[in-house]
């Protein structure tokens, strides 16, 4: 594999570091623009990039804002525009870098959210969207005083952190991929309340206009995953029947990509990806 690094600017000046995985040994065949999840960076995905790339595939992710390498207060995003404008650089950049290969979007659990988001919002050019553990259904739904404090201080206070709340046992049943997540220290568990607000907001405009979501998706869950529940998968799967395939994992916790499984859900994507590129 061939590795890179590069940065640019956001929209509104923060500096954003973004990481790409080129297959060597195969002609490259399309790009996958990856947007990762909540706390999380890039760097967490090289095993993915590998698998990719034995494929013919190129993985391309940025961390996102308050992440990582990138810019920003740890865990906060003024709006959900932010993120939206995030992927538009994104995508462009793909596109000045590799302007004869087709695209496809890649996003895990808030970047799963994030992608099925910016689908409906911005109906980009791509060839299909591969989404794993998107939160849409959480268990946050059912703490009314968290959410509460999201809505009203999340307008006073957009700032202010809180804690994630994410216990690392519950990313994966692979004990070497939890010690290496709480090892880390790129990894956070930070969340603003403007953060928190505006995500509330997308989560719920996102499942009631999921059946408008025109691109070809492959929704992946894992059925044990307490992070993120699958009702929320399965519920955006069922408004659009015939244009999403959805694969649910036995067992599996939030991070499939990291799973036991992990060869066969990685099987899984290229096989559905190698066929978005032959229609």
């Amino acid at each position: 594999m061939k590795h890179s690094e590069t940065t640019w600017k956001s929209h509104d000046g923060l500096d954003v570091f973004a990481q790409c995985w080129e297959p060597t040994m195969l002609q490259p065949k399309a790009v996958v623009c990856l947007v990762h999840g909540v706390g999380e960076h890039t760097s967490r995905y090289a095993h993915v990039a590998e698998a990719f790339g034995r494929e013919g595939y190129i993985l391309f992710g940025a961390d996102l804002r308050g992440h990582g390498r990138s810019g920003g207060l740890r865990g906060h995003a003024s709006s959900a525009d932010d993120f939206i404008k995030d992927i538009d650089l994104l995508l462009d950049q793909a596109r000045t870098r590799y302007p004869a290969l087709p695209i496809l979007l890649y996003g895990h659990s808030l970047g799963g959210i994030l992608v099925l988001y910016y689908g409906l919002m911005r109906k980009p050019n791509v060839k299909g969207v591969v989404v794993t553990g998107p939160g849409l259904h959480t268990a946050l739904e059912q703490q009314k005083a968290k959410l509460m404090m999201a809505k009203v201080l999340g307008s006073l206070v957009p700032t202010m952190l809180v804690d994630s709340g994410l216990d690392p046992k519950t990313i994966s049943r692979d004990a070497g991929v939890v010690q290496a997540y709480v090892n880390d220290p790129l990894v956070h568990h930070k969340l603003s309340l403007g953060f928190g607000k505006a995500m509330i907001g997308v989560n719920a405009w996102t499942l009631a206009h999921a059946g408008e979501f025109s691109l070809p998706l492959l929704l992946l869950h894992g059925k044990a995953d307490v992070l993120a529940f699958p009702s929320g998968s399965i519920e955006f799967a069922a408004a659009l029947k015939d244009n999403c395939t959805l694969m649910l994992w036995d067992g599996a916790y939030h991070e499939v990509h990291n799973e036991p499984e992990k060869i066969e859900v990685f099987k899984t994507m290229t096989i559905w990806m190698d066929a978005r590129l032959r229609e």
